[in-house]
């Protein structure tokens, strides 16, 4: 395994490229598993590959952009003959994670997604923001070649916003959170981890393939593991409701059943968009309150130890001042 140092160095740059068009291409792939098709246009309801772009620009740093490039250019070829307007489909593809990641460092995102601000820098600008370009390149290409009609292109681009979208959501935090992992994970409360991972195993699919539409049964799930594994718990639980949703409303079952292919795609992404959003926001705000609670934890033991110092008579313990922490611009 390719570690980040040795990519980072500039005899890795190659490597680095190449490594980061490998990982697209696969989560390309991986996206086009389960289609669906609004307005005679083949979208995808979830596309990782976008969640791979920026978690790499965010990791890697901006000059590995052209991995994003050439693994675009290899997922397109994979479904399409060789066209002029690909190069128009790419510069969409690598400017849209492009952009996500320059609008990120602006506003002095974490990595570690340890704020609210946070997780609405990563939902509001690398996430729907940034997602337009692609999605309005990619759909207006298709316009202009009169590969779609016009009075197509708003179900169109809506559902390649929204799957580009939800890739930032959903396969961003998780690339971020193994990459800021300690290894091995520590074991705490592996019970009740092994007990939540049970109960999500058995409820997301009755949620999900049952036909009484039980998909507000996972948001339970979602605040558990928020509440007592933070990111890690609410993205993994996501990550498992999002595909197993995909792939029931790709086959139209269970809750997906009955329903037309716009009808189904809409219920899919709000189904998606407001799981993403619940977990990355509320996992968030709970991690940020835990910081602070022991910020002031750590203040209130100083001061206790200042007052026993002052009532024994003595000088306080002098403190090494050092530069406050300053905010993670990313690599």
């Amino acid at each position: 395994m390719v570690r980040i140092e040795e990519l980072r160095r500039p005899g890795g740059y190659a490597v680095q490229v190449l490594t980061v068009a490998a990982c697209y291409f696969g989560a390309g792939r991986l996206g086009l598993i389960r289609e669906l098709v609004v307005e005679g246009a083949v979208v995808t309801p979830v596309y990782p590959a976008s969640g791979v772009a920026v978690a790499a620009l965010l990791i890697l740093g901006m000059r590995c952009w052209p991995g994003i490039t050439i693994g675009a250019f290899f997922v397109v070829m994979s479904v399409a003959a060789p066209r002029l307007d690909v190069l128009g489909t790419l510069a969409g593809q690598t400017g849209a994670p492009v952009c996500a990641a320059l609008l990120l460092r602006r506003a002095h995102f974490r990595t570690d997604l340890s704020r609210l601000r946070d997780g609405l820098a990563l939902v509001f600008l690398g996430a729907f923001g940034a997602m337009l370009i692609s999605s309005t390149v990619g759909v207006g290409l298709l316009v202009v070649t009169d590969r779609l009609a016009a009075q197509s292109f708003p179900p169109v681009w809506l559902a390649w916003w929204v799957g580009d979208a939800m890739g930032v959501l959903i396969v961003t935090p998780l690339l971020l959170l193994l990459y800021g992992a300690r290894w091995p994970p520590p074991l705490a409360r592996w019970k009740e981890a092994a007990a939540l991972t049970v109960v999500a195993c058995c409820l997301v699919p009755v949620a999900v393939y049952s036909s009484l539409s039980l998909l507000y049964l996972v948001y339970p799930l979602l605040i558990w593991s928020a509440l007592r594994f933070q990111l890690v718990g609410s993205v993994l639980c996501a990550l498992l409701s999002s595909v197993l949703a995909t792939v029931a409303a790709t086959d139209a079952v269970g809750a997906f059943a009955g329903l037309s292919r716009v009808e189904v795609m809409a219920k899919l992404q709000a189904f998606n968009g407001s799981m993403a959003l619940t977990a990355l926001l509320l996992s968030a705000v709970i991690i940020e309150q835990h910081n602070t609670r022991s910020s002031v934890e750590k203040a209130c033991q100083e001061l206790v130890e200042v007052l026993e110092h002052l009532t024994a008579g003595e000088a306080p313990p002098t403190r090494s001042k050092r530069a406050p922490d300053k905010p993670d611009d990313g690599p």
